[in-house]
């Protein structure tokens, strides 16, 4: 499996998104692990001006969360397929609402499925954690078409977001995070603890603490 980040921020977010030159040549070209998932109800494919841009969950019947630098444009998302093209229900999204690299996407129809739950804590460090999302799989392919799914193991809570927001540091068990797996969850415990924001590709990501905007997250959306 290799999943892929999307990032359309600003320059200083973009410095810290990426590797230097030098690192990212040395670093290997494929990275291939992971598989792919078969059931993923809560899942959301996020969609800018009908292009598929990021990945997603949902939370409540009206909420989706994703990450910050994935909002803009017509927004629409596709809930409960694990096939970003085709499958579950689709909304429009009519109000959006962001806070360091999380952004949650108010639908325009209501989506009855099963919802994530939201932990009130970042994982351990040292912690097995799951992420998913439908990121790129080569460095030239497109967007996943199925939803794929990896472990990676926590090594720190202290790391920053693409926003400078509180992010939980990762490195890949068997896959890590890129292009296209922007906004999606990474779980521990059957919780949602953290939002796809940041990576190098090959060693690391670094996902927006859920933990760390709970409250904001709960004064917005009720949940």
């Amino acid at each position: 499996m290799r999943i892929r980040l999307t990032l359309a921020i600003a320059a200083t977010a973009l410095a810290a998104a990426f590797v230097a030159p030098s690192a990212a040549a040395a670093a290997p070209q494929q990275i291939i692990g992971g598989g792919t998932v078969s059931s993923a109800p809560w899942a959301a494919a996020v969609f800018q001006n009908g292009s598929f841009a990021c990945s997603g969950s949902i939370i409540a019947s009206r909420w989706v969360l994703t990450a910050r630098h994935c909002l803009g444009g017509s927004m629409s998302v596709r809930v409960g397929s694990v096939y970003r093209s085709s499958g579950g229900a689709t909304s429009t999204v009519s109000a959006t609402y962001g806070r360091y690299d999380l952004g949650l996407l108010y639908l325009s129809s209501a989506v009855s499925t099963s919802y994530v739950t939201l932990a009130s804590s970042n994982p351990p460090v040292g912690s097995t954690n799951t992420i998913y999302g439908w990121g790129r799989t080569c460095s030239n392919c497109d967007a996943s078409a199925q939803l794929k799914v990896a472990s990676v193991r926590t090594t720190t809570n202290g790391a920053s977001d693409a926003y400078g927001g509180p992010a939980i540091r990762s490195t890949g068990v068997n896959g890590v995070a890129w292009r296209g797996d922007s906004g999606g969850p990474q779980f521990y415990n059957g919780q949602q603890v953290g939002v796809c924001s940041t990576g190098n590709g090959s060693t690391y990501q670094n996902y927006a603490s859920v933990a760390s905007s709970r409250s904001w997250i709960r004064s917005v959306t009720g949940v």
